[in-house]
């Protein structure tokens, strides 16, 4: 097992940022002093100069499809899990709409194995949702599973809810969190046969906002939040696009007291409306990007508390699937590996701090699915630490992305950041491009 002193590095946590020295040991930070303090190194310790780095907690993804196993010409839990640490996410929590579908607790667990040989982020999968497992889902343990995903929309096989018995009965007696994907499939599909009638099978890419509309979004989200007001569900609504849904939401709790959630991806603050005539289908999401308005209406929430994290919903497919037209295009793009270094940018640009980043992007997740020990620089914690060369400019190009399918949103984009290391667990798995890949992440555990 490897020891490891960082010093001199500009330590930015819990809201502060102090030049503090960090000693990992056996996976954890056993002891986070001054600068000019003065303590003895274990044997077989590793000194590393972090002069004019910052260090942050990683990472932790609330949203992610790593496609594995079953679609994995897209993405798998290898390469995306090494997307994932070069981009400083130590954590990541998987969708269920894998093949087979996660829709039995022996499914469950097989991923969790599977995961446990391959990940070199630290790993959680939620437990997923039809018509007609309720049974099935109520076994989920609390303890080592980070949730239960619906979705009140399309999605791969089995998994659109849309019974409503089936939906009062998880509902009230869902044995943890409950995370829903958001979007009304009847005024989807009435505004898609809409389209089709105005413009045939060629439809825009700039009107999928307009198909997947403001208001599909708002009937689903006031549903779910009206169910979980119904039966005192612990609920997590996923994506936010619209400034409209931020005003289901409340902020007058701290995060820890509050029953109802709202989590943002970077693509809806980062992307808007016009942004379609250049990247076209690339930027194709479910929920859609929106209007200015509803970026900035969305930062805004963010910033006031409204909304808890930031994630990704990191959804690779292959260039050769979305180099189709509107209506053969498959939703979804990868942004896992490029997300803190996004929001750093935005930070530089003066829309939020990067406190504010560190709060939303690490303290939070782990706050609101009550991670144990993760998500901050705290002595006792597991060392999960992005380390970030603050002057680094970089570009994105296909040379330097990691997906497995080659390509990102954020291609020709040029940052200001970039991530330099990576800890996950006490190990450094992530070094100046090059991976550690002897040590695997962990299976988070959460302290309900």
């Amino acid at each position: 097992m490897s020891n490891y002193f960082l010093k001199n590095a500009l330590v930015i946590n819990e809201n502060q940022k102090q030049y503090l020295n960090i000693l990992i040991q056996d996976q954890y930070i056993s002891k986070v002093v001054n600068a000019e303090e003065q303590i003895e190194l274990p044997e077989n310790c590793e000194v590393i100069d972090l002069t004019g780095k910052w260090i942050l907690p990683g990472v932790i993804d609330d949203q992610v499809h790593f496609r594995d196993p079953g679609l994995t010409k897209k993405a798998n839990m290898i390469s995306e899990s090494r997307a994932a640490v070069s981009g400083g996410v130590t954590s990541f929590m998987d969708m269920p709409n894998t093949i087979p579908n996660v829709l039995t607790q022996e499914i469950l667990e097989e991923k969790y194995q599977y995961a446990s040989s391959r990940s070199l982020a630290n790993y959680s999968f939620y437990m997923g949702v039809s018509n007609d497992n309720a049974e099935e889902v109520l076994k989920t343990d609390p303890k080592t599973v980070c949730g239960i995903k619906i979705f009140l929309g399309a999605s791969t096989g089995n998994m659109l809810v849309d019974k409503q018995e089936t939906l009062d009965k998880l509902f009230a007696e869902a044995p943890t969190l409950i995370a829903v994907h958001c979007e009304d499939e009847e005024t989807i599909q009435a505004n898609q046969n809409a389209a089709i009638e105005k413009y045939g099978k060629d439809i825009p890419i700039n009107v999928h906002p307009d198909i997947r509309s403001h208001e599909a979004c708002y009937k689903s989200s006031s549903y779910a939040v009206g169910m979980a007001k119904k039966h005192g569900t612990r609920l997590h609504v996923l994506h936010l696009s619209t400034t409209k849904e931020t005003e289901l939401f409340s902020n007058e709790l701290p995060l820890e007291e509050k029953q109802i959630t709202a989590e943002v991806c970077v693509h809806h603050l980062w992307f808007e409306r016009k942004d379609y005539d250049e990247k076209g289908t690339l930027i194709k999401w479910n929920p859609a990007v929106k209007d200015r308005e509803d970026a900035d209406g969305l930062m805004k929430a963010l910033l006031n508390g409204t909304i808890d994290v930031i994630a990704t919903d990191h959804a690779p497919h292959q260039l050769v699937e979305k180099d189709n037209p509107y209506l053969k295009a498959p939703s979804g793009a990868p942004m896992v590996q490029h997300s803190l270094v996004a929001m750093l940018e935005m930070a530089k640009q003066g829309k939020l701090s990067v406190e504010q980043v560190v709060e939303k992007m690490s303290h939070n997740p782990a706050k609101l699915y009550q991670i144990e020990k993760r998500g901050f620089i705290r002595e006792g914690y597991f060392a999960d630490i992005a380390i970030v060369d603050p002057k680094q400019k970089w570009q994105v190009n296909k040379e330097n992305i990691l997906y497995l399918c080659g390509w990102s949103p954020m291609e020709g984009q040029e940052f200001n950041s970039k991530i330099s290391q990576t800890f996950v667990s006490g190990h450094l798995v992530f070094d100046a491009g090059k991976f550690n890949e002897s040590v695997k992440g962990k299976r988070l555990s959460f302290d309900r």
